[in-house]
């Protein structure tokens, strides 16, 4: 039997698993969804969300991409995170990045990708922000992992920066956003408890786009 074909069996004997358990429990799956969080992931096939955080189907809305990048022009990122919040209306939206990222890695070298440059200058973008703090760590493993979660902290700014997170934060308080990494080497998922008050506190005029009023 071929790896594709195994995939058929594994969700055979999975369907068999859950109906032992529960014999309505695709109906019940089947009647909606109302997750508390929105996870942005890496597309990391070593990464994911639901085995590494125990939720349950229909507890977490997932969005993964390369780098669990929140670009400004990517309408997929972007219609994900205002469905979340305006019709599933999360509680929580996490930025969930991890060490030993491969678009993170690449990001850090000089080499044509080809149509993951612009994809990639995001963290590029990132690293010239925090240049000063990078370049000080001389280990350049640290240094990598470092970039791993100031890549989370900026993405974590670019939700924030959104209009639908603006509105749904002053009139609900919500959602709230966190920034997160996951360690693969230990497996523990890893809250990054950023201060959004101080990383926003210079900044935050600019991308008000004057939602409350």
């Amino acid at each position: 039997m071929s790896f594709y074909e195994q995939v058929f069996e594994n969700n055979k004997a999975w369907v068999e698993e859950k109906l032992n358990l529960d014999p309505e429990y695709f109906h019940k799956m089947a009647e909606g969804q109302s997750p508390e969080i929105l996870y942005i992931g890496c597309s990391d096939s070593r990464v994911t969300a639901e085995k590494m955080t125990g939720i349950k189907p229909g507890e977490m809305f997932v969005h993964r991409n390369i780098a669990n990048l929140v670009p400004n022009n990517d309408l997929s990122s972007a219609s994900v995170i205002e469905y979340a919040v305006d019709h599933l209306e999360v509680k929580h939206i996490v930025v969930c990045g991890h060490y030993y990222c491969g678009g993170v890695k690449a990001a850090m070298e000089a080499q044509d990708l080809g149509l993951l440059n612009p994809w990639l200058r995001n963290i590029r973008d990132v690293y010239r922000t925090h240049n000063n703090e990078l370049n000080a760590i001389s280990d350049e493993t640290e240094r990598y992992k470092r970039l791993v979660e100031l890549n989370v902290q900026e993405q974590c700014i670019n939700v924030v920066k959104m209009a639908c997170i603006q509105k749904s934060y002053l009139t609900k308080g919500s959602p709230i956003i966190h920034g997160w990494v996951f360690d693969i080497y230990s497996g523990k998922v890893i809250d990054l408890q950023i201060d959004f008050a101080a990383v926003l506190k210079d900044i935050q005029g600019i991308y008000d786009l004057g939602t409350q009023r």
